[in-house]
């Protein structure tokens, strides 16, 4: 059971990198693209800025589900990792436990959001509903309290060991 819980978080890591870094990816190409209707050819489309918008929010919330399961979210560690080694144990459940409180509060309030605004459309994307744009919100809250059980009843992704496959040999490293 462990393992299986331990590959689909694997998954839904790599998964969250992966949406995250194509949604940079995506701006980076959209948002010249609007720079180049404005200033060249003079007409200026409107879509690029809600879209790169849209994609700023998914960057954001799932690149920060797969920074706190890579223990390398800036404002999780910044405090705890200062601290005596005595109280670091017992610091670290407090902020799990106000980590938790937060992506309960997304999850909740988030689909709550994306319920009452799934309704209206966005004046420059009228295909898309503004509920829509609000889903990164309660899915990231989804994966990061996914990603919080595993950290509070397996430890931290960086101490456990990583199993690699070489020539059907198994070696077991520690990250």
């Amino acid at each position: 059971m462990k393992n299986n819980f331990l590959r689909f978080n694997d998954a839904l890591y790599l998964a969250c990198i992966w949406i995250s870094g194509a949604s940079v990816f995506i701006m980076s190409l959209i948002i010249p693209w609007g720079i180049f209707t404005r200033y060249v050819l003079g007409t200026g489309s409107q879509w690029p800025e809600p879209i790169s918008i849209l994609l700023m929010v998914v960057f954001t919330f799932f690149g920060a589900a797969a920074a706190y399961r890579a223990n390398a979210h800036i404002a999780v560690a910044m405090l705890t990792d200062r601290l005596p080694s005595s109280l670091k144990r017992p610091f670290a459940s407090v902020v799990d436990i106000l980590m938790t409180v937060v992506a309960v509060f997304m999850v909740i309030y988030g689909f709550k959001l994306c319920g009452e605004t799934w309704g209206q459309n966005i004046g420059e994307i009228p295909w898309m509903p503004v509920g829509a744009t609000y889903l990164p919100v309660p899915l990231g809250g989804l994966v990061t309290l996914v990603f919080l059980v595993e950290h509070m009843l397996l430890g931290s992704q960086k101490d456990r060991a990583v199993v690699t496959f070489d020539h059907e040999k198994i070696e077991v490293e520690a990250i």
